[in-house]
């Protein structure tokens, strides 16, 4: 082999018996701290947001670099599966205009909302999940699940986030966006935001890009969670989102739209700078 390749056996034995160089021991660290974030998240995680975690630990290196670690370790995020739409907008309800308009950034907490609602298969049967999410900080602020999908499946996600984001103060310029879904348009979800004087919004018909902060939420939750499980029953689906929603996405989750920060850091933050 030394004859082939051209080397001498000294230089040959002597490459065998060589200390590791700082670059390789460095690389076999980052690997180990990449499948450590790896499994810690449960796989959620593609080379962005391992990075922004390994870089808020305090690892010196670029996202290229952890992109190429994870190729060489065989590491990938889970991947997503096709949108289906559930939206039933083939009513006669009014529809309220697209006040929106796609505006998904704004300068102050309760301020924009949007809310939808999605499906999640058990062994039992679907179980429908609605939600609302903040858009300043992409938190997920209300929800509600039930067997069946109707419009107090909405109005109790609305009230969750009612309680425990407004808790008493005014509601005075909220904006409250959804699709043209029948339980959004029903008197009784309609009927909420006018006694809170919130202003409601929706999106254009089949136009899945005007909501689509919620769109983004509800692909993370099924790519993140639902299409590796296969729930028994309705209950266990609901304690999986549970943990899913308030201990992970909230929480831990870095969120490319904030910086690859967590919504509740990005609010924390945000409170700090304006105390």
């Amino acid at each position: 082999m030394c004859r082939v390749l051209g080397v001498s056996r000294s230089g040959f034995y002597a490459w065998r018996s060589r200390e590791p160089s700082a670059a390789e021991v460095r690389r076999e660290e980052l690997t180990e701290e990449v499948k450590a974030v790896h499994a810690q998240v449960k796989a959620r995680y593609g080379s962005p947001r391992i990075h922004a975690e390994l870089v808020a630990k305090g690892h010196a290196c670029s996202v290229n670099f952890v992109a190429q670690v994870m190729q060489e370790a065989g590491i990938a995020a889970k991947t997503t599966r096709k949108f289906r739409q559930t939206t039933d907008s083939n009513h006669s309800m009014p529809v309220a205009e697209n006040v929106l308009d796609r505006e998904f950034d704004p300068d102050e907490p309760n301020t924009r909302w949007c809310a939808d609602i999605t499906y999640v298969p058990t062994r039992e049967g679907w179980l429908y999940l609605a939600a609302v999410e903040d858009l300043f900080s992409r938190r997920i602020v209300g929800w509600s699940m039930d067997q069946t999908m109707t419009s107090r499946l909405v109005v109790d996600a609305l009230e969750m986030a009612l309680v425990g984001r407004l808790k008493g103060s005014s509601s005075s310029g909220l904006v409250a966006h959804s699709d043209r879904g029948s339980q959004y348009a029903s008197e009784h979800y309609q009927r909420r935001l006018a006694e809170e004087r919130i202003e409601c919004s929706m999106s254009r018909r089949g136009n899945c890009w005007d909501n689509a902060a919620m769109e983004s939420f509800f692909a993370s939750l099924k790519k993140e969670l639902v299409h590796d499980e296969d729930y028994a029953t309705r209950d266990e689906a609901r304690a999986s989102i549970f943990e899913y929603i308030e201990a992970f996405y909230n929480r831990v989750r870095r969120h490319s739209a904030l910086g690859y920060v967590a919504p509740d850091e990005y609010e924390r933050a945000h409170n700090q700078t304006h105390r």
